[in-house]
C-alpha cells in the first residue's frame, strides 16, 4: 500500500519549510518511527519519521527545496521489503584533485616551453609585483627557463648593468601559472536566516548599551573543587560554573526587575519569572534553548537540563518549545577562548549577560600584589527601559553573589 510522506505541523506560525538531507533514498526500507527526511524551518530542525514499516519509493522534493506544511514530498509502500541490490562494480579510479592539478600544470608547462613562453613561477610573480619588475627585466635559472623567486632576489641584490649598444632583442612572452581559486556557494539554512533577522532586528530596534566588571572567580573554584565528588555521586552530573551564574542572575533579576522585562508597544511587561536561555552551540549553528522557571531550580536540576538541552542542540533534536519565550539570555564564550564581548540582545527580551574566559592575572588585594583567576563579563541592556545604574548594579550583584556564592543560599 502506497502511503504519502507529508510534512508535519512544526509550530502555529511555521507555514514554509526547507528540505534537508533525505535520510533514505528510493529503494531503501526503513522502520516504523524512523526518520526518513530532515526538515528545517526558522526556529527547529526537525526529522519526518515513516508512518510505518515498508520501503521508500519516490521522492518528489530534493534537498534545498521549499514545502509548504500538509504538502506530499515522497512516497513509501508500506510493509514492502527492499528490493536485492546488485553487486556493485568498482568505479573507474578518478584522478585525485591534487594530481589532476599538478598534470594540467605540467601541461601547461610543456606547451609554454614548446612556443618559447618565459615560465614565472608563483613565488616569482608576487616578488616581481612587489618589486614594481617585469619578467622579461630578470633572468631565469630553472629548469626549462623557469624564472623562480630566488632569481628576482638575486637580481634585485646584483649591481645595474652597463648599458649595452646592440638592439635589445625581441621581448619573449610570459605566462604566469597561478594555483586554483575556488569558491563554494552554500544557501543560507531557515535558521540561520532567523538568526541574522533578529540580531539585525535587534540592532535596529534597541537601544544597546554594555557594562562590564570582572569576577574573582577562586571562591566559586573553591566550592566546585570541595563539593565536586558528592555532587556527581548524587546527582551522575558535574557541578558547573553555569548553574552557579544561573543562580546569581535569578538572584540579580529579582532585585532588578527591568533587567527581566520588556517592552510591548507603548508598555513596559514585567515578569515574576524567570525563563533564562542559554546559549549553545548546535549542529546547525548557535541556538538558546531555555530554562523554564529557572528560579525554581537547584543548581542539579539546572545542570541536568543544560545537559540535556545541549545534548538535543548537537543532535538538532529541540523543539520550538524549548528555543521560544525566553525573558533573559546567558551566552558563555569562555569556552571558546573569548576574552571580552559584547553580546547582543535577543529581542524582545532587554537584557543578556555575557561570560569569558577565565585567566589568571594580577590584581591589588588588601594593599598587595596577587594572582587570581579571574573572569570578565558583560551585561548588554536595552537602555530604553533600563538606566545605566540598575545595568551596573545588576553586574555588581553578580559579581557579589561569585565572589561569595553563600549570599545566594542566605539570600543577603
Amino acid at each position: 500500500m502506497s502511503v504519502e510522506l507529508k510534512v508535519p505541523s512544526v509550530g502555529e506560525s511555521i507555514t514554509e519549510v526547507q528540505i534537508g538531507d533525505w535520510l533514505k533514498g528510493a529503494g531503501d526500507a526503513v522502520r516504523a518511527d524512523e526518520g526518513v527526511v530532515v526538515i528545517e524551518t526558522d526556529k527547529v530542525t526537525v526529522e519526518l519519521p515513516a508512518p510505518s514499516a515498508g520501503v521508500v519509493t519516490k521522492m518528489l522534493k530534493k534537498k534545498g527545496d521549499k514545502a509548504m506544511v500538509g504538502e506530499t514530498i515522497g512516497y513509501m509502500e508500506a510493509g514492502a521489503a527492499a528490493p536485492a541490490k546488485a553487486e556493485a562494480k568498482p568505479a573507474p579510479k578518478a584522478e585525485a584533485p591534487a594530481a589532476a592539478a599538478k598534470g594540467a600544470e605540467k601541461s601547461t608547462e610543456k606547451s609554454a616551453e614548446k612556443s618559447g613562453e618565459k615560465i614565472v613561477m608563483p613565488a616569482a610573480a608576487r616578488e616581481l609585483a612587489q618589486r614594481g619588475l617585469d619578467a622579461t627585466q630578470v633572468a631565469a635559472s630553472g629548469p626549462g627557463g623557469r624564472l623562480l623567486k630566488e632569481d628576482v632576489l638575486k637580481h634585485t641584490s646584483a649591481p645595474a648593468a652597463p648599458a649595452a649598444a646592440a638592439p635589445a632583442p625581441a621581448t619573449p612572452k610570459v605566462q604566469v601559472l597561478a594555483g586554483a581559486r575556488e569558491e563554494q556557494i552554500v544557501p543560507l539554512t531557515p535558521m540561520r536566516k532567523r538568526i541574522a533577522e533578529r540580531l539585525v532586528q535587534a540592532q535596529h530596534t534597541a537601544a544597546i548599551l554594555s557594562t562590564f566588571n570582572e569576577i574573582d572567580m577562586t571562591n566559586a573554584m573553591a566550592l566546585r573543587k570541595q563539593h565536586q565528588e558528592r555532587f556527581v555521586e548524587k546527582y551522575k552530573v558535574k557541578l558547573g560554573f553555569m548553574s552557579l551564574f544561573v543562580r546569581a542572575t535569578i538572584d540579580a533579576l529579582r532585585m532588578y526587575p527591568q533587567v527581566n522585562a520588556e517592552i510591548r508597544g507603548d508598555a513596559v511587561v514585567y515578569k515574576n519569572y524567570c525563563d533564562v536561555g542559554i546559549a549553545v552551540g548546535g549542529g546547525k549553528g548557535l541556538v538558546v534553548p531555555i530554562l523554564r522557571n529557572a528560579e525554581r531550580l537547584g543548581f542539579a536540576e539546572i545542570e541536568l537540563a543544560i545537559a540535556d538541552l545541549a545534548k538535543k542542540a548537537q543532535d538538532n533534536k529541540l523543539s520550538l518549545d524549548e528555543l521560544t519565550g525566553g525573558t533573559f539570555t546567558i551566552s558563555n564564550g569562555g569556552i571558546y577562548g573569548s576574552l571580552l564581548s559584547t553580546p547582543i540582545l535577543n529581542p524582545p527580551q532587554s537584557g543578556i549577560l555575557g561570560l569569558h574566559a577565565i585567566q589568571d592575572r594580577p590584581i591589588a588585594l588588601n594593599g598587595q600584589v596577587v594572582i587570581r583567576p579571574m573572569m570578565y563579563v558583560a551585561l548588554s541592556y536595552d537602555h530604553r527601559i533600563i538606566d545605566g545604574r540598575e545595568a551596573v548594579s545588576f553586574l555588581k550583584r553578580i559579581k557579589e553573589c561569585m565572589e561569595d556564592p553563600a549570599r545566594m543560599l542566605l539570600e543577603i
